[in-house]
């Protein structure tokens, strides 16, 4: 049987960073915020050649090994095989190892930029399956992959994820520390089981989050709460837990982004978040960030 059919044109990525669980949504609410990764990639005559710029440049593989790549040859896999060689160009905003989806943007932009580079495609819910399947679980991706707010879940079709119409007025300050976490090991830190009490509480609490970003920001204080999960990873992340106190104590909606280290603050206008950005503690970075209502996309290279 043929191979699939290439595109010449090189395609270029551009794929939102992302902030998962936001409190009590644990493993099923994304949500896209506006800082990007661009990557371009474009079929060879024969080998593979990558090169990356910006975050984590220094510390990233540049073979096979590397995300985009490995997430891309998945994909070709997927639609029928691989070209004869490959070229990636990675240009990296989204901080590494902080929480805020650099793996999930990696897996996107190369499942993205496959589907864009072969003739006859993948469908939505294939991409989803794939990248959570790489990912290990399906929040950041598919917050990456539609953009704004998304619910995931898995049930006997697969992964398969909705998308939530945003409140207009909502934005967002991601505050990102200069020291990394590992999300494998955020996991081990957390129980096998939990309270009856605290599964039912935190429900409702999930429940409450899709209404406050989607129609009633007043809201937010209390449904960005958690007990499922932050809790149990305070004390390997200090700093993230005494800042996550320090500004939910003074009215500001904020949770641990994704498996930490940064925090994420959410309000229903942007003057709200002025005392946020102004209150950055020593070594931490604040980003402004609108939320990212589109997802990954192609767009012009050279654009």
């Amino acid at each position: 049987m043929a191979g699939p059919s290439f595109r010449a044109a090189p395609v270029r990525v551009r794929v939102p960073a992302t902030s998962a669980n936001l409190g009590p949504g644990f493993d099923a609410v994304g949500l896209a915020l506006g800082l990007y990764d661009d990557v371009v990639v474009r079929i060879a005559d024969s080998g593979l050649h990558v090169d990356v710029a910006g975050e984590g440049a220094d510390d990233v593989h540049r073979d096979k090994r590397h995300l985009v790549v490995r997430a891309v040859r998945a994909a070709f896999d997927a639609l029928g095989g691989q070209p004869r060689g490959l070229e990636v160009v990675c240009a990296n905003r989204i901080p590494h190892g902080r929480g805020l989806g650099s793996s999930a943007a990696a897996i996107v932009a190369g499942i993205t930029a496959a589907r864009h580079l072969v003739l006859g495609g993948m469908t939505d819910d294939d991409a989803l399956s794939l990248a959570a399947a790489i990912e290990g679980h399906p929040d950041n991706v598919a917050a990456a992959l539609a953009g704004g707010l998304t619910i995931a879940w898995s049930g006997e079709h697969g992964v398969r994820s909705t998308k939530v119409e945003l409140h207009p007025g909502i934005s967002a300050v991601a505050l990102v520390p200069n020291t990394r976490s590992s999300t494998a090991k955020a996991r081990k830190l957390l129980p096998v089981t939990v309270p009856h009490a605290d599964a039912a509480w935190s429900a409702g609490r999930a429940a409450l989050l899709v209404e406050a970003l989607s129609r009633n920001p007043d809201l937010l204080l209390d449904a960005t709460d958690d007990v499922l999960h932050q809790p149990y990873r305070a004390e390997a992340m200090p700093r993230t837990s005494a800042l996550l106190k320090s500004l939910r104590a003074k009215g500001i909606a904020a949770a641990v982004s994704g498996a930490g280290p940064s925090v994420l603050a959410l309000a229903g206008s942007p003057a709200a978040l002025d005392a946020v950005v102004a209150a950055a503690p020593r070594g931490w970075t604040p980003y402004r960030l609108d939320l990212d209502r589109h997802g990954a996309h192609a767009v012009p290279v050279g654009g």
